[in-house]
């Protein structure tokens, strides 16, 4: 989800096309909690001094991607504003994601968790079936709270919701 939301985000830039850049900017606040808890604690490798400089280059690239996305996707957000649908088309973005990483991604790597239950999750599911709608419920439910909070933060005008997708 973070490397094609930030391509997202660029296509909605360059095209100016504002539910695309909405539906990246929303997905950059989940894609950032969970670099944070599972990619950065992985980092204390470079502490030890005992690194290679590609692992230095994969850090940097991995904190560009995250951090330098959600940067631009917040400052783009404040500009063109949330409305109150953003969070829908994001919740289809990830179905659309979900569908292209169990088909086009290993099976080993499990992507965007499209493969198999989350290690540790096993004794909790005992289907992946039961563990994916139950990730989806949660994944539908967090993007509703987080596009009324970012619509509180950032409200569309009537006339640009009025308007769909045009760009201010």
């Amino acid at each position: 989800m973070c490397n094609i939301g930030n391509l997202l985000l660029a296509v909605g830039l360059f095209f100016e096309q504002a539910t695309l850049v909405r539906m990246a900017a929303m997905w950059m606040f989940p894609g950032v909690a969970v670099w944070c808890v599972y990619v950065v604690p992985t980092w204390g490798v470079l502490l030890t001094g005992n690194f290679r400089y590609t692992d230095l280059l994969g850090v940097l690239a991995s904190t560009l991607a995250h951090l330098g996305g959600f940067a631009v996707g917040m400052v783009a957000l404040r500009r063109i504003r949330m409305d109150s649908s953003a969070w829908f088309y994001a919740f289809i973005w990830y179905f659309v994601v979900q569908l292209l990483s169990r088909f086009v991604t290993p099976f080993a790597m499990n992507v965007n968790l499209s493969q198999r239950i989350q290690e540790g999750w096993e004794q909790t599911f005992s289907s992946y079936l039961r563990f994916w709608l139950v990730l989806t419920m949660l994944v539908g439910a967090g993007l509703w709270i987080l596009g009324r909070l970012l619509k509180s933060l950032w409200p569309a005008s009537a006339r640009s919701s009025e308007a769909g997708d045009a760009w201010p």
